[in-house]
C-alpha cells in the first residue's frame, strides 16, 4: 500500500495543477464525491448507505449517455484502487452488493485489459436494472461474458450465473434496437434460441435481417442453426414469405411444406408457388398444403411453370421487341471497316453454325425468328428446311434443336412445330428434334410427361447422335426432378460395355441433372462404375471428363455429404484421380462461400505442372463456383484469379477467363470486362477463346453496349481465324440473349438464393469449355444448349389474384446493404419510377411507388401477386 499512497501523492500534486482549470461545478462536484469516498469507508453503516446512494444517482445521472468519459467516473478514478481494496474488507451485507455495483461501473473506464472486473462486480453486486447504467455498461458487459463464456467452457464450470445476465441483456438491446448486439452475444453464448421469445412485432424484421446476412459468414454448421432460428421468428410472426426463402435456402423440405400447411391463404400460397417456380425446384402439393382439389390444380400449374411463357410474352409485348430478329442484326457488320464485312458473305458451314446459335440465343422464347419458323407459304417454301440443310451432319443436330429453343417454354407450340424433324430421314435432324423436345420442356413440369413419352424410346437406338440427343433432352428437360423412371433407363447406358464414350458421358451429366444435389446412392454408384471401366486410352478422352463432373452435380451445394464419394475417388486411376477430386470438391462448396475451400483449391492452382496435367482448369472453376456466394468474397476471388494469371502455368491461364465469366454472370463489371478484353487478344488461341467466351457471359441477356463494341472488333480482328470467329459469334448472341430480356444469373431473390438446376447448367458448359477444340469446336457445340437451364426472365411482373398482369408504378434502383442500420433506412438509391412489367438489371431492387395495393411477396422479382390495399384511399392522394 505504501506503493500506492506515494503513486497518490504524485498525483494529488498534478491534480492541484488540473483543479486550477476545472469550472466551479466540476470543482464541487469533484470535492463532494471525495467526500462520499471517505464517508462510504466510515464506521457507521447509516453514512455509509447515504454516500453511496448519492454516488449512485450521479452516476447514473451521467452515464445515461456516453459521448466523452461521464465526470463522476473520471474524478473516481484516482479512488478505485481504495475503494476496491476497501471493498475486500468489508462484511457480506446490502452495502457490500451496492459497492459492487458502483465498482462494477468504475471498472468500464479503469480495469486492465482481461481482467473483466465489471462482471466479476456485476455477479456479486445487487443485481437491479441493467439499463439504468447506460448502454456503454451494458455493451462492456456483454464484451467480458462472452470471453468468461469461452474460459469458463474450456475449463467446464457452470454458467447459470451468465446466464442470467445474459436474458437481461438481450432483453434490453430488443428493447433499445441494438438487435445486432443481442443476437452477437447470443452467437458467443451460444443459445440463439433465446431470441425467439425476445422478439416482437416491431423488431423481428430487422433482427431476421442480420441472422440471413451474418449466416453468409458463419462457419458451418452454425450458419443453418441461425437460418433455423430465423425461419422460427418468421413463421411466429406469419411472415411466410421470408420463412420460404429461407427453407429453400436450406434446401430443407420439410420447412417448406411446414410454410404452406401454417398458412391458409390462397393468395399467398399461389405467390409461394411463384417463388418456388422461380427457384426451379420440384414440388408436389397434397391435401394437406392445398385441401380444394381445384386450388390445388391451380397452384400446382404455377409450380409447374406453366404460366412463363406467358408472362414472358407479355413483357416482351410490353417493351415492344416482339419483331424477330435476325444473325445479321446482332453483328452489325455495316459498323465494321471493309475488310471484315466483305469475308461475311461466303457461306461456309462454320459460320452458318454461329449464325444458327445467335438465332437460337437472340429470339430464345419468342416463339418466331427468320430462319428456322419463317412460315412455309411464302414465297421460298419450306425456307426453315433450307436453313436446316446450310449446315452440315452434326450442326443439323443444333439447328434443329434451336427451333426449340426459340420456342422455349411454350411445350404445346413447341412440340407441334418439332413434329416434322422427327420423320426427317437424317438421323442428325432427329437427333436435333429430340434435344429441342428437351429445351422446350426445360423448367416446365407437366402431368403427362410429353418428353418422357417421346424420348424415352429413342435412348436405346443404333445411332449414338440420336441416342446423345434423346440423353441430353431428357437431361435437360427433368433437371432436378429425381425422376425414377429415368433412372432405370439411363444407368443401364452407363454400365453398358458396348455403349460408345461420348453416349456414356452425356448420360452421366444428365442422371447429375436429374438428380442434381440430391446425394444419390445409386446414381453415385452407377457413374463411379462406370469411371472405373474406362481402359487408359479413355482416359485421356475430354469427354471422359464429364463422368466426374455428372458425379459432382450430385453433390452440387451439398458440403461434406460428397467425403465418402471422394474417397472412393482417390482411388481411381491417377490420370483423372485429381480431376475428380477436385471437381467434386468445387461442386460440393459452390455457393457456400467458404473460404477454407478457396484456400485449398488455390493450393492446387499455385503449383506449376506440365500440360498433361489437366486437373488445374476444374480447381480454377471451382474457386469462382465457391467464393460467388456472397459479394466480399467475390471481389476477392476476382483478384486471386488476376494473381493466377500472371503467376500461372497455361493450363490455368485458359480457364482463369471462364471462372471471371461465372463470377460476374450477366452482371457486367467494368474491371473484370478490361481484363477479358485484354485476355481476348492473347497470343494463346485457347486463353482468347475462353475470355470471348467469357465476354459473351458476362454481357448475357444485358445487350450491354461496351461488350457488343468490343466484340464487334474482335469479329473483325480474327475475321481470317474460323476458330475464334466463331467464338465471337456465339458471345455475340449471349449478349443479346433474349433481345435483353434474359439473365443467366443463378441467384435471384435479391442474390440470397442459388437456384441449383441453373448452377448445373452453366458449370457444364464451363467444363465444356474447357477444352474448345475438342468440346465445342468439334461436334459437341450442343453443349451450349445446357445454359437454357438457367436462362430465366429479369423481369418484375406484377399480377392480380387471377394471374392477370396489372401495371403499377414501381421505382427501380441501385439495391443499398441496410443491414443492422438505424430507423428505416432507404433500401434503394438512384432510382427510376417506371410501370410494370420491367427490367430489373445485376444488384437492382425494385418497391411499389403506390400505396393502392400491397405485395404478396417482400422481394419484388419475377412474378409478384399484387392485392389491393382495404385503407388505401383515392382521394387522400
Amino acid at each position: 500500500m505504501a506503493k500506492e499512497d506515494n503513486n497518490n501523492n504524485k498525483k494529488n500534486k498534478k491534480e492541484e495543477k488540473k483543479d486550477e482549470d476545472l469550472s466551479e461545478e466540476d470543482l464541487a462536484l469533484k470535492q463532494q464525491l471525495e467526500l462520499y469516498v471517505e464517508r462510504v469507508q466510515d464506521a457507521d453503516p447509516n453514512l455509509q448507505k447515504v454516500a453511496l446512494e448519492s454516488m449512485r444517482q450521479e452516476i447514473r445521472t451521467s452515464t445515461s449517455s456516453m459521448t466523452s468519459v461521464p465526470k463522476p467516473l473520471k474524478f473516481l478514478r484516482p479512488h478505485y484502487g481504495t475503494l476496491k481494496a476497501y471493498y475486500e474488507t468489508m462484511g457480506d451485507s446490502e452495502l457490500k452488493k451496492y459497492l459492487a455495483d458502483v465498482l462494477s461501473v468504475l471498472a468500464l473506464t479503469m480495469s486492465a485489459e482481461g481482467e473483466r472486473d465489471s462482471l466479476k462486480y456485476r455477479l456479486e453486486g445487487s443485481g437491479g436494472d441493467i439499463g439504468s447504467w447506460g448502454h456503454e455498461y451494458v455493451r462492456n458487459l456483454a464484451g467480458e461474458i462472452s470471453q468468461e463464456y469461452a474460459k469458463r467452457q474450456s475449463e467446464e464450470v457452470p454458467i447459470e450465473d451468465l446466464m442470467e445476465l445474459v436474458q437481461q441483456i438481450v432483453a434490453f438491446h430488443m428493447k433499445h434496437n441494438a438487435e445486432p448486439e443481442a443476437v452477437d452475444l447470443l452467437m458467443e453464448v451460444e443459445d440463439l434460441d433465446l431470441l425467439i421469445e425476445h422478439v416482437d412485432s416491431t423488431n423481428f424484421r430487422r433482427t431476421c435481417l442480420y441472422l440471413t446476412s451474418s449466416a453468409r459468414y458463419l462457419p458451418g454448421p452454425d450458419d443453418m442453426l441461425v437460418l433455423d432460428i430465423a425461419y422460427m421468428i418468421y413463421i411466429k410472426f406469419e411472415e411466410y414469405s421470408n420463412a420460404l426463402q429461407i427453407a429453400l435456402f436450406l434446401d430443407n423440405m420439410q420447412y417448406v411444406k411446414q410454410v404452406f400447411t401454417s398458412c391458409d391463404d390462397q393468395l399467398r400460397k399461389k405467390q409461394f408457388c411463384y417463388i418456388l417456380a422461380r427457384h426451379g425446384i420440384t414440388f408436389e402439393l397434397d391435401e394437406e398444403m392445398a385441401a380444394n382439389d381445384d386450388d390445388r390444380e391451380a397452384l400446382q400449374d404455377i409450380i409447374n411453370n406453366t404460366k412463363l411463357s406467358e408472362g414472358y410474352l407479355t413483357l416482351a409485348r410490353d417493351i415492344e421487341v416482339m419483331e424477330p430478329k435476325s444473325p445479321e442484326d446482332i453483328y452489325k457488320a455495316h459498323l465494321l471497316d471493309g475488310r471484315a464485312s466483305a469475308g461475311a458473305t461466303v457461306d461456309s458451314a462454320r459460320q452458318n453454325l454461329a449464325a444458327t446459335f445467335v438465332n437460337a440465343f437472340v429470339n430464345a422464347g419468342f416463339g418466331q425468328d427468320k430462319l428456322m419458323t419463317v412460315p412455309s407459304d411464302n414465297s421460298s417454301a419450306g425456307s426453315s428446311a433450307n436453313w436446316l440443310f446450310k449446315n452440315k451432319e452434326h450442326g443439323k443436330t443444333s439447328a434443329a434443336a434451336s427451333l426449340g429453343m426459340i420456342l422455349l417454354w411454350d411445350v404445346d407450340s413447341g412440340l407441334a412445330q418439332m413434329d416434322k424433324y422427327f420423320h426427317a430421314s437424317d438421323n442428325h435432324v432427329n437427333a436435333g428434334a429430340l434435344l429441342g423436345v428437351g429445351i422446350v420442356n426445360c423448367g416446365i413440369k407437366n402431368d403427362c410427361d410429353p418428353a418422357l413419352a417421346l424420348l424415352g424410346e429413342h435412348i436405346d437406338k443404333e445411332d449414338p447422335s440420336i441416342r446423345i440427343g434423346a440423353v441430353m433432352g431428357l437431361g435437360i428437360a427433368y433437371a432436378g426432378t429425381q425422376n425414377e423412371q429415368l433412372r432405370s433407363k439411363l444407368v443401364p447406358i452407363l454400365n453398358d460395355a458396348k455403349a460408345p464414350l461420348d453416349v456414356i458421358s452425356f448420360a452421366a451429366l444428365s442422371l447429375g441433372l436429374i438428380y442434381v444435389g440430391s446425394c444419390n446412392e445409386e446414381v453415385a454408384q452407377a457413374i463411379i462404375f462406370a469411371l472405373m471401366d474406362r481402359s487408359e486410352s479413355e482416359l485421356g478422352e475430354p469427354l471422359t471428363r464429364l463422368l466426374p463432373l455428372g458425379l459432382g452435380l450430385l453433390y452440387l451445394g451439398k458440403q461434406e455429404s460428397v467425403e465418402a464419394t471422394a474417397e472412393v475417388s482417390k482411388t481411381f486411376n491417377e490420370k483423372i484421380r485429381k480431376y475428380c477430386d477436385m471437381t467434386l470438391l468445387s461442386c460440393a462448396y459452390a455457393g457456400t462461400g467458404n473460404v477454407l475451400k478457396v484456400q485449398n483449391l488455390l493450393g492446387h492452382c499455385s503449383q506449376h505442372l506440365d500440360k498433361s496435367e489437366t486437373h488445374q482448369g476444374p480447381a480454377v472453376l471451382g474457386i469462382a463456383m465457391v467464393a460467388m456466394a456472397e459479394e466480399l468474397g467475390l471481389e476477392m476471388a476476382i483478384r486471386s484469379l488476376e494473381h493466377l494469371l500472371q503467376y500461372g502455368e497455361q493450363n490455368i491461364r485458359h480457364a482463369v477467363p471462364l471462372a471471371l465469366g461465372l463470377l460476374c454472370i450477366s452482371n457486367p463489371k467494368v474491371n473484370v470486362m478490361d481484363t477479358l478484353s485484354r485476355l481476348s487478344h492473347d497470343t494463346d488461341s485457347e486463353v482468347a477463346m475462353a475470355a470471348v467466351i467469357s465476354l459473351g457471359l458476362m454481357g448475357a441477356g444485358t445487350n450491354n453496349a461496351r461488350i457488343a463494341g468490343m466484340l464487334r472488333n474482335l469479329s473483325s480482328y480474327y475475321y481470317k481465324d474460323a476458330s475464334l470467329l466463331f467464338c465471337v459469334r456465339i458471345a455475340q448472341g449471349l449478349v443479346h440473349m433474349g433481345k435483353g430480356l434474359l439473365t443467366l444469373n443463378p441467384y435471384h431473390s435479391e442474390r440470397f438464393l442459388l437456384s441449383p438446376t441453373a448452377l448445373a447448367g452453366i458449370v457444364i458448359m464451363l467444363h465444356a469449355c474447357l477444352d474448345m477444340k475438342a468440346v465445342i469446336l468439334s461436334k459437341y457445340h450442343y453443349m451450349l444448349y445446357f445454359l437454357v437451364l438457367a436462362m430465366q426472365p429479369r423481369m418484375l411482373m406484377t399480377v392480380d389474384e387471377h394471374n392477370k398482369p396489372i401495371s403499377v408504378p414501381v421505382r427501380v434502383g441501385q439495391a443499398v446493404d441496410v443491414v443492422g442500420q438505424a430507423g428505416r433506412p432507404k433500401t434503394i438509391t438512384g432510382f427510376q419510377t417506371h410501370t410494370t412489367p420491367v427490367l430489373l438489371a445485376a444488384g437492382d431492387r425494385a418497391e411499389l411507388a403506390t400505396e393502392k395495393y400491397i405485395p404478396l411477396s417482400p422481394i419484388l422479382e419475377g412474378f409478384v401477386i399484387l392485392k389491393e390495399n382495404p385503407n388505401y384511399r383515392e382521394e387522400d392522394h
